[in-house]
C-alpha cells in the first residue's frame, strides 16, 4: 500500500481527491502558520496530546489522537472554520485532521526534528507523492 493509499484509508472519506488534498492544505497552513512549525507541536502538546505528538516526532509508532482531541487542542472554532473552508461537517474535519496530523508531522521529522526545509517548501513534495 503506498502512501496516498495509506492516508486516503486513513481519512476515512472515500471522498474525492481534491476533498483529501484541501485537507492536506488546511494541515499545512496549520503548520506553516506557526513559527518554524514548531508552534503547532508546542499548541497540540499545550492541549493535552503531549504523548502523541512525541510519538509522530519520534521515530517509532505514531499514537492514535481523536477528533474530539483536536477540537479540544486546536479550537472548535478553528475547527469549524477549516470545515467551512471544504465545505466538511465539523466532524469530518475533525476526524480528517486527526488521522492525517500524526502522518504529516511524522513526515515533517524524519529525524526526530522538524525539517525546516519541508516546512519552508510547503511539503510540495509529499503533495506531488500524494497527488501527484
Amino acid at each position: 500500500m503506498g502512501l496516498f493509499d495509506q492516508i486516503a484509508g486513513a481519512l476515512g472519506q472515500g471522498g474525492a481527491v481534491p476533498t483529501q488534498s484541501g485537507l492536506l492544505d488546511s494541515v499545512l497552513g496549520l503548520v506553516q502558520g506557526h513559527p518554524g512549525g514548531l508552534g503547532l507541536l508546542e499548541q497540540l502538546a499545550a492541549g493535552g496530546l503531549g504523548e502523541q505528538v512525541k510519538s509522530w516526532v519520534g521515530g517509532g509508532q505514531n499514537l492514535p489522537v481523536s477528533a474530539d482531541q483536536i477540537v479540544s487542542a486546536l479550537g472548535s472554532d478553528r475547527v469549524k472554520q477549516l470545515a467551512d473552508q471544504l465545505g466538511l461537517s465539523h466532524l469530518d474535519a475533525a476526524g480528517g485532521l486527526a488521522n492525517l496530523l500524526p502522518q504529516v508531522i511524522d513526515h515533517l521529522t524524519p529525524n526526530g526534528a522538524v525539517d525546516h526545509g519541508l516546512v519552508e517548501a510547503g511539503l510540495s513534495p509529499l503533495k506531488g507523492k500524494l497527488f501527484g
